[in-house]
């Protein structure tokens, strides 16, 4: 990622109390042609079903055309006139909020209707010098949208939230009107200059709770808090497979012992290298954390060490199925995948020396070829969780 700096993105939601699916939908892509990150979140008219399809055509359409570099005033003529109208207020209704990302350059949000986005520049509040921006077209004259745009700087942070934040508790006792724009917004900074580091994923967690417990566990409205923090990379290595010729296992062993950040050896005969070039004992462990897998073993300079195909198999899997609900367990696979979590970019060195088992039609899916599943696997943290991925094969 350029400018030295990550850009995580996490979005918390709950749902209006009742519903099984959301009226607020948050969508995110990796422009990687253009180094662009784009993040829409949409609140859709009233709650469930109906609301979510509204906030879905809207998000979609929002995403679209950000992505193709459509003026800001069009996309929003484009998404209200293809809206369909609500037969109670007569109006075509979904709030959006769009934050378009250029990693070498500058970020632009636009917003529709949604509680302005609250801009931290470290601990404090930062004023991007918001513009309103008028339309003239004919069916949406006069309706209002804010626009910005600024240059990020590390460890600035953009929060987009909709109203089901600030008007938490509305008719409470303590919050008669809601919780507010300006106490929502206190609670961020109060959680920032508590926590310095603290993560995208954690602080749209406690804006959401907080919310939810304002409404004292009964949602009256769809709940979603989206942050983008602009932070230092969080660096994993993830080495796996004997290089192609044996020439390059002390290239293999140079960079995995001159890389900055958490390690993890996956594979026996990956292991055998490091542990024979680095002079450090490997220590097998006998605990079965997993019945489909062999144990993780220990070694000194290696945050973990573990099984190569199966184990990495098993990782993919985890991965394309993981949600913000899913729990990890206690396995070598789970423990790889929460390493992978907890870090911004990933970078693999894959060994192309085959082992010819791998090759086996004989052995079970899970058995395809080292290549595949890494690739796979980068596919996935790339597409899913807008990782930074980067692949070295020797």
């Amino acid at each position: 990622m350029s400018q030295n700096f990550f850009i995580e993105v996490n979005c918390q939601q709950k749902q209006h109390e009742g519903e099984r699916i959301s009226g607020d939908v948050f969508l995110s892509q990796r422009v990687y042609g253009e180094d662009r990150t784009i993040i829409v979140l949409s609140d859709g008219m009233g709650h469930g079903v109906k609301a979510n399809v509204l906030a879905t055509l809207t998000a979609t359409m929002a995403l679209k055309f950000t992505t193709e570099h459509k003026e800001m005033n069009k996309i929003a003529d484009i998404i209200m006139n293809t809206l369909p109208v609500c037969s109670v207020r007569q109006m075509s209704y979904s709030t959006f909020t769009i934050i378009d990302i250029e990693h070498n350059g500058p970020t632009k949000i636009l917003e529709y209707d949604n509680p302005e986005c609250l801009i931290l520049r470290g601990k404090e509040k930062f004023e991007p010098n918001w513009q309103c921006i008028i339309l003239q077209s004919e069916i949406n004259a006069g309706k209002e949208l804010r626009y910005c745009s600024f240059t990020p700087e590390r460890e600035d942070r953009i929060i987009a939230w909709t109203d089901g934040i600030t008007q938490s508790g509305l008719g409470s006792k303590e919050y008669p009107l809601g919780w507010e724009l300006e106490r929502a917004q206190d609670f961020a900074l109060l959680v920032v200059k508590n926590e310095r580091k603290v993560s995208a994923r954690k602080l749209s967690t406690k804006l959401v709770n907080m919310a939810y417990v304002n409404d004292n566990y009964h949602p009256k409205d769809d709940i979603s808090a989206a942050t983008v923090y602009f932070r230092e990379p969080r660096k994993l290595l993830i080495t796996t497979g004997p290089p192609f010729d044996k020439e390059n296992d002390a290239k293999l062993v140079d960079e995995f012992k001159n890389f900055k950040g958490k390690k993890v050896i996956c594979g026996a005969t990956t292991g055998d290298i490091i542990s024979r070039e680095l002079n450090v004992e490997i220590e097998d462990s006998f605990e079965f954390t997993d019945p489909d897998l062999p144990p993780i073993s220990h070694m000194k300079g290696a945050d973990l060490v573990t099984e190569g195909i199966l184990t990495l198999g098993k990782a993919t899997e985890i991965l394309s199925k993981h949600t913000e609900n899913s729990s990890l367990d206690k396995g070598p696979a789970d423990l790889i995948v929460k390493l992978i979590l907890e870090s911004d970019h990933i970078h693999f060195i894959v060994g192309t020396g085959i082992n010819i088992a791998h090759q086996d039609p004989n052995l079970p899916v899970e058995l395809e070829i080292r290549r595949t599943v890494i690739r796979r696997m980068a596919q996935i943290l790339e597409d899913k969780f807008l990782k930074d991925v980067s692949l070295t094969f020797l």
